[in-house]
């Protein structure tokens, strides 16, 4: 297999990755005087602050998913290649992808994101459950439905309750947002349909290694969002660590021992390396270094953003936070400047506005901390339900959340709890 791009005399500028940054990148150069190759493994892209919904059946995939042609289409200066990338070649100016081969390059942008860190623990990596993607958040909806089934048929109690339970890992906004959702489906939705089963018996855990959830936010909405989790009845173990995994036994830092069969890791990220660039350009978390204008430090014509960059300063000697908002005005900021570039104009440094930050921890349950503004409750997640709408792609897209929002908030149910394995053609799972 070949790329076939079009060789023309514009040049080219090759993004990688379809998440936020890399997208809002190339929405941004669409018409201009510049030939655009966006390269992302899937062939959609995925709004994961929504994913734990997809995991607790509340949306479907498709409601978070947006497909990458569908968003070009007639764009004659962009062209999509879906493919992963294994090395890039910074003297000769070209990626090698896993499929199609080799594709040249005037300008490259490192878009991927990260991926998540588990921190060495190859026990964890094996059997943990993270939240970083559709297919992920698919893989714990299907493990969820498919163990309360057998559950249903176990008549031994320590044995059901390995099935049961629930351990998740990490007290960032994923980890208490999913804890909310399954704390609410054990509530309202296991008693309609897993009758049989006694919801007393579901216990969810939240570890966290801090002492504070939600540590990016003050600690007045960490503590409002701790007492919202206790009075939805999750478990909160704090300043612990999960040391070890074996499918069954989660072993903390305390000695304590939860048997569960379902451990959901959001305890992190990292950015990961990529083969072909030189290691003086990583920083911490393997995120690649870059100066004001989110060029790569020390290379030519290579720039990063989003999650897998890392702009240091006096000020933010730790970077910007690795969040959606920033890879958005990262992205506009880089367009502003290679549009600049054409016509000779000086470039403009990045500089992040935070725009604040929220957290929903189920029905009526928010933290928001934006404007300078910080509220809690039923308004804070009018809010987040508000932002989170008309941030989605595709009106479509807009219209089925709305719907299945609405659904569920009026019926505290959903029709969505389907357990859908993939199968080869050959017909084997």
């Amino acid at each position: 297999m070949i790329a076939n791009i079009p060789e023309t005399e514009l040049p080219r500028i090759v993004v990688i990755g379809a998440g936020f940054g890399g997208l809002k990148l190339v929405r941004q150069l669409v018409n201009t005087k510049y030939q655009i190759v966006l390269i992302d493994k899937e062939n959609y892209h995925a709004f994961q602050p929504l994913l734990y919904q997809v995991a607790t059946a509340g949306l479907e995939p498709s409601s978070i998913a947006f497909p990458l042609r569908k968003l070009f289409q007639h764009k004659k200066n962009v062209h999509i290649r879906i493919d992963e990338v294994i090395s890039v070649n910074i003297e000769d100016k070209f990626l090698t992808l896993k499929q199609i081969g080799r594709v040249n390059y005037d300008k490259l942008v490192f878009a991927q994101g990260a991926k998540t860190n588990y921190f060495g623990n190859d026990n964890i990596e094996k059997y943990a459950i993270p939240m970083k993607s559709v297919p992920e958040a698919l893989t714990l909806r299907n493990r969820i439905l498919g163990d309360y089934e057998i559950a249903l048929s176990i008549t031994d109690y320590d044995l059901r309750q390995q099935y049961l339970d629930i351990v998740i890992v990490g007290g960032g906004p994923t980890g208490v947002e999913i804890a909310g959702a399954l704390a609410e489906m054990k509530k309202y939705i296991l008693p309609k349909d897993y009758g049989e089963l006694n919801k007393d018996e579901v216990d969810i855990y939240l570890v966290d290694s801090g002492s504070n959830l939600l540590s990016s936010f003050s600690e007045k909405s960490s503590l409002n969002a701790k007492k919202s989790l206790e009075s939805l009845g999750i478990k909160l173990i704090q300043n612990t660590v999960v040391k070890d995994y074996d499918g069954i036994h989660v072993t903390l830092s305390d000695g304590k021992i939860i048997k569960s069969k379902k451990l959901i890791w959001a305890a992190g990220i990292s950015a990961g390396k990529i083969n072909g660039l030189p290691e003086h350009v990583y920083g911490a978390r393997q995120r690649i270094l870059v100066g004001q204008q989110n060029d790569v430090i020390g290379l030519k014509d290579v720039y990063a953003i989003g999650d897998c960059a890392l702009m240091l300063s006096e000020d933010k000697p730790h970077g910007d936070p690795q969040v959606a908002q920033v890879a958005i005005q990262q992205a506009v900021t880089l367009a502003k400047n290679l549009k600049a570039e054409l016509i000779l104009k000086d470039p403009t440094p990045f500089v992040y506005k935070d725009m604040g930050s929220m957290a929903t921890i189920g029905r009526k349950k928010a933290i928001a901390e934006i404007f300078g503004l910080r509220f809690n409750g039923f308004f804070a997640w009018l809010t987040w339900l508000f932002v989170h709408l008309i941030s989605i792609l595709g009106t479509k897209n807009k219209i089925l959340i709305l719907l299945n929002w609405s659904v569920s908030y009026f019926t505290r149910d959903q029709s969505l709890r389907l357990i859908l394995k993939a199968k080869d053609l050959n017909g084997s799972k």
